[in-house]
């Protein structure tokens, strides 16, 4: 019986140890995400930082931004489309700040993030002055360590 107990104890021991690892690469999947994503878009920035940034994504990506984008289709060229629609912006902020609130994690397949920003700048189609100032969160699907679906929320 103590040789049960034993065993049963070692099992639960190391499943623990794992789902701790695996909230550790979580925990550090999101704060990467998050000052990367920061970084593409801070006044200066350039390809260096998207690529950065991209690097977490996986190929077929689906990127999802409420309201503006109501589509979380995945497509095989999603990290290329998002290459090119980020390209656009770069830049495009004269001020940027942001601010980490939260950091949840939901089991191994998702990590939501709740941040807020400012931005001033101009808009690189009509250009326009900008500025905002918003709380939103994103929720990030994973696969394989990498983030395959994005969903953005503004409160």
């Amino acid at each position: 019986m103590k040789y049960v107990t034993f065993l049963l104890l070692a099992v639960i021991a190391t499943f623990n140890l794992h789902a701790k690892d695996e909230n550790n690469e979580l925990e550090g999947l999101a704060q990467q995400y998050f000052s990367t994503m920061t970084a593409t878009q801070a006044r200066k920035a350039s390809s260096k930082e998207l690529e950065a940034f991209l690097a977490l994504l996986t190929d077929d990506v689906a990127n999802q931004h409420l309201p503006y984008q109501s589509d979380d289709s995945r497509s095989p060229d999603g990290k290329a489309m998002m290459r090119k629609g980020m390209t656009f912006y770069l830049g495009a902020h004269t001020e940027y700040e942001a601010k980490l609130l939260d950091t949840f994690i939901f089991n191994n397949t998702a990590i939501a993030i709740r941040y807020t920003q400012h931005a001033k700048g101009v808009h690189p189609q009509n250009k326009q002055l900008i500025e905002y100032t918003q709380t939103l969160m994103d929720v990030l699907e994973i696969e394989n360590g990498k983030i395959a679906v994005i969903r953005k929320y503004h409160e």
